[in-house]
């Protein structure tokens, strides 16, 4: 019995120290278990037209040249343009650069540091040191190589890369929001600059109109039958539109500078010319399923990477609480005479193997585990926010897209119905049947009525474009098969 004893004494230090790489190996975080905050997201959009159907598009699906679905060839060259000149997308792309690094320097961590060093030393000793009978010259030579290595018990090193990637997945996704913000922005500003035409176009066969108007005026008054308070009131109306061109001109100039910046080029090296061809309709869009939306908004994608980082950071700020482990270890060769790389050269360290670990810091760690909790609390109130503000803007858009197609079809009819009084009113007038102030009347009316019309055109084109940046990109190839419905709503 006795004897059993002392085999079962003498083998447990054996066991332990078979089992302590293991247990170093493995280690524990100090992290909290992490999973994305719940958001509530509604069954379907409120303000979606009957009959829309939800696409799914989710992360996997391609957002491609999304501004191709205006069938327009010079804003196609111009969104072109933004991937290689533009400064605001380049300063992302090196923010992303930035955050791949850092992920990468944290990453290091996880591995053992290696140094080699070689030292070459030519040295005289003195004579009258103690114990010495004569100076001496000799040369010593040391070749070698140390290790160095943190055993990552707590987490701390893990929970610190996995904080590092977090963030470089959320600059990612910053990067892919300020693309997307970028090809949206350049494309209302160039839908705006083409409403702007149409306006321009319309003003100008209203100088021709108003022009022809006051000839009209002017042969009648020579033949005494107008007065010159009609002629004045012509000249008004033609002078007044003729202003109007000029300050279409000028608002048409500005934005065109807008997109000479947007595309990274100076206003002076872009032109684009003007073109008489009206407002399009926009292109079908169809409904994004609310729950996918969290998926595929940038955005949204960036704010709940930024949790993951600060959960990852409560578990460093928590390891600090405990010893850190570390291990070195170095050999090499060394030798004052004699063969250097040599058996007798050699030497080595196994060592030290240190633990640390602060006693008192005046409660310094327990503020870092405060704060990073706080960051915690703070990063998933903006995700919720993110998400809430993504609905709200799908919601707005969806709005706006149904409620601009019926001012439309409304608008429209108003402008047709005020141009064919304006051509009653002239003729009337040309009869002798009224005077001219109800001609300036309905010619107003008309010119009013036109202009509104073209700016509802554009505003459902710059609606189109909101909505494709409130879904969180593009969508053409993840249209359901039957889009009769959707293309209906649109019109």
């Amino acid at each position: 019995m006795q004897s059993r004893l002392a085999t079962s004494s003498r083998s447990r230090p054996v066991r332990a120290a078979s089992l302590a790489p293991a247990l170093l190996l493995a280690g524990c975080s100090m992290a909290p278990d992490y999973a994305r905050p719940a958001i509530a997201a509604p069954a379907a959009y409120k303000e979606a037209p009957a009959g829309w159907v939800a696409a799914a598009p989710l992360d996997a699906a391609p957002r491609g040249a999304w501004w191709s679905m205006f069938g327009d060839p010079m804003l196609d060259d111009l969104e072109a343009r933004i991937e290689g000149a533009s400064p605001t997308l380049a300063a992302a792309v090196a923010r992303y650069d930035a955050a791949r690094a850092a992920a990468g320097e944290a990453a290091a961590d996880l591995y053992p540091t290696v140094t080699a060093s070689a030292d070459l030393t030519r040295e005289l000793t003195s004579a009258r040191r103690p114990g010495a009978s004569a100076a001496g010259r000799f040369t010593d030579a040391s070749l070698g190589a140390a290790l160095s290595y943190e055993f990552d018990l707590w987490g701390r090193v893990r929970n610190s890369v996995r904080a590092a990637r977090a963030e470089a997945d959320a600059s990612g996704a910053d990067l892919a929001a300020v693309r997307l913000s970028l090809h949206a922005a350049l494309a209302d500003a160039y839908l705006r600059l083409r409403g702007l035409d149409a306006e321009a176009a319309l003003l100008r066969a209203t100088v021709d109109a108003y022009a022809k108007a006051l000839e009209l005026t002017e042969a009648r008054h020579d033949g005494g039958a107008a007065s010159g308070l009609d002629v004045n009131r012509a000249q008004t109306l033609l002078s007044d539109a003729r202003a109007q061109i000029s300050a279409v001109a000028n608002r048409r100039a500005a934005t065109e500078h807008e997109i000479a910046a947007l595309v990274g080029t100076t206003p002076s090296a872009l032109s684009i010319a003007p073109t008489a061809a009206g407002v399009l309709a926009p292109p079908p869009v169809p409904a994004e399923a609310p729950a996918a939306l969290v998926q595929r908004r940038p955005d949204v994608a960036a704010a709940e990477r930024r949790i993951a980082a600060t959960n990852a950071r409560i578990g460093v700020a928590r390891a600090a609480f405990f010893p850190d482990l570390t291990l070195g270890l170095a050999g090499g060769f060394e030798s004052s005479h004699g063969s250097l790389l040599s058996a007798p050269a050699g030497f080595w360290a196994l060592g030290p193997i240190s633990a640390a670990l602060d006693l008192f810091d005046g409660g310094r760690r327990q503020a870092r585990v405060r704060l990073t909790r706080a960051q915690y609390d703070e990063a998933a109130a903006s995700y919720r926010e993110a998400v809430l503000t993504a609905f709200r803007e799908v919601e707005d858009a969806l709005a706006a897209s149904r409620l601009l197609a019926a001012q439309a079809v409304d608008q429209n009819a108003a402008a047709t119905a005020a141009a064919r009084t304006s051509e009653l009113a002239l003729t009337r007038y040309r009869e002798g049947a009224a005077d001219y102030l109800e001609v300036v009347t309905a010619q107003t009316a008309a010119l009013d009525a036109e202009r509104a019309a073209i700016g509802v055109g554009t505003e459902r084109m710059r609606t189109a474009v909101a909505l494709v940046r409130a879904l969180g990109g593009g969508y053409a190839d993840a249209l359901p098969a039957d889009t009769a419905m959707l293309q209906a709503n649109s019109k």
